[in-house]
């Protein structure tokens, strides 16, 4: 009798279940709070203000018999409310433009929508079929070369849901020339991520993990450049590996659904048509477009509202060049249809990122000062660390941000939340800061590459056309590579003292 193979359930499904975890412990642990205050640090020759909880300010909840409240969430909730069965809709439309969910679920759509545009003038694959006419033979460079470079994007300014974009345009790239899907998503997205946690002067998370932990911003910038360069030497092995076992024996791909759907799509093209003036202008409108997109966010912190309308500029414009030129045939109403298409693409990662948070929702959200399951975790795993020897203190500390960053993604929001209480704490265990920093940098951005919560992850996995399920078979023995690695860079910050 044939054994059936068991499949990896879908990622709502996952999410499902983690709700109902969620939902338990609100009935066994009892909710807790903090204080918060404001503090300010130096940044890039400016001052930046950020609010943080005060540790010993921590209570229990507690009801008029002074006993801890475990405020079991109810099945549904009307009015607004938050109920087990709320998880999805209050996760879509919670926090706002800046982040959170319904900022990042719009920022995602918008993304998918410009580049539908993008693609239906097919000036994108025309490029593609010149890049591989005038590179046979090397390949092989792409890899450590996009690698190298995302990374460093990663590393210099927190370059993530940024990504999604360069997936669109680089996986079918690289399926054409013989590799597949999971290689695309490993220069990509990987890359920033690998850049991002090791970095020295990311302003998203080093930067306010220092200032908020009372340690000079982009101190120890030396240690930390040596850690990227072995970090991303490691990566490009690891992926350059892979892709060249899949160019060998494609069936040794992860991903071969997605693989199909791409040379179905690369077989459609018309291999003997021109690049034409409109196909160059076309290209030309992405590439100043990233330059403007880069330009904004290294000068002037551009974020999510921002980024996503340059995006949608770059897609009006390569529209309106579309139909000048009549690209592919393109007509007016072409536009519209495209980026409806588009968007349509990315629609199950922009539900993800929303069904996430509902995790945290449930959870009583993560602000410090309102009652919540997550504050009681959060002070009671921080306070671990209190008498444990140096090395296995520093080790829990990469452990613990690695875990809160299922529930708190953002790299600034978990450096305010995390870094007051285990800065202090990270004193009493012999720790230095510096130390306590590195170990928050590397949780929480090293994670960023497996977790189903990652808004930016799921956005290149649905460019990508991969799903979770898929990508947690394939990535699970990087990442725990990745662990062992930067629990040897911890483990040489205290035998170092790096401080």
């Amino acid at each position: 009798m044939e054994q059936k193979k068991w499949n990896m359930p879908h990622t709502f499904i996952i999410i499902f279940f983690v709700v109902v975890l969620a939902g338990m412990l609100t009935y066994m642990v009892p909710m807790g709070i903090f204080e918060t205050e404001e503090v300010t640090y130096e940044s890039g020759g400016q001052e930046q203000t950020r609010t943080v909880l005060i540790p010993e300010t921590f209570e229990y909840v507690t009801n008029d018999q002074g006993e801890p409240v475990r405020d079991g969430v109810s099945l549904f909730e009307p009015f607004g409310g938050v109920g087990f069965l709320n998880y999805a809709f209050e996760g879509m439309v919670s926090g706002d433009k800046w982040g959170s969910a319904v900022g990042v679920v719009a920022f995602i759509l918008i993304i998918g929508g410009a580049f539908g545009i993008i693609m239906r003038t097919k000036a994108i694959d025309q490029g593609i079929l010149s890049i591989i006419d005038k590179t046979k033979g090397r390949e092989a460079l792409l890899i450590p070369v996009m690698f190298f470079f995302f990374s460093l994007g990663g590393a210099v300014f927190g370059m993530g849901e940024e990504a999604i974009a360069f997936a669109i345009i680089l996986i079918p790239l690289v399926i054409a020339l013989g590799y597949d899907a999971i290689t695309g998503v490993m220069i990509t997205y990987v890359a920033t991520q690998i850049g991002f946690a090791t970095s020295w002067m990311n302003p998203f998370g080093v930067a306010i993990a220092q200032g908020v932990s009372d340690v000079p911003v982009l101190s120890g910038a030396p240690f930390r450049i040596a850690m990227w360069a072995v970090f991303t030497a490691v990566g490009i092995v690891y992926t350059m590996w892979y892709a060249n076992k899949v160019r060998k024996d494609p069936s040794a791909s992860y991903s071969m659904k997605a693989n199909e759907f791409f040379k179905k799509h690369n077989q459609t093209q018309d291999f003997n048509k021109k690049f034409t003036l409109g196909d160059t202008l076309v290209v030309l409108t992405l590439a100043l477009g990233i330059v403007w997109i880069i330009w904004g966010v290294v000068q002037d912190a551009y974020f999510i509202p921002e980024i996503a309308t340059q995006f949608f500029t770059i897609g009006l414009v390569a529209g309106i060049i579309g139909v000048i030129f009549k690209l592919n045939d393109m007509r007016v109403n072409d536009i519209a249809e495209s980026f409806s298409e588009g968007a349509q693409q990315l629609l199950p990662a922009a539900l993800v990122v929303g069904m996430a948070k509902g995790i945290v929702i449930i959870l009583g959200g993560d602000a410090a000062d309102e009652a919540s399951v997550l504050n009681t975790i959060l002070f009671h795993a921080g306070g671990l660390i209190d008498h444990l020897p140096e090395v296995i203190s520093a080790s829990f500390i990469l452990v613990f941000q690695s875990v809160i960053n299922f529930f708190v993604v953002s790299g600034s929001g978990q450096a305010a939340l995390t870094m007051p209480l285990i800065a202090p704490l990270s004193d009493i265990a012999g720790v230095s800061r510096q130390i306590a920093v590195l170990g928050f940098q590397l949780g929480d951005g090293l994670t960023n590459i497996i977790v189903p919560t990652s808004a930016a992850l799921m956005g290149t996995l649905g460019a990508a056309r991969v799903e979770w399920g898929t990508w947690f078979r394939f990535i699970f023995k990087f990442q725990l590579l990745m662990f062992g690695l930067a629990l040897a860079f911890v483990i040489l910050a205290v035998l170092i003292n790096f401080s």
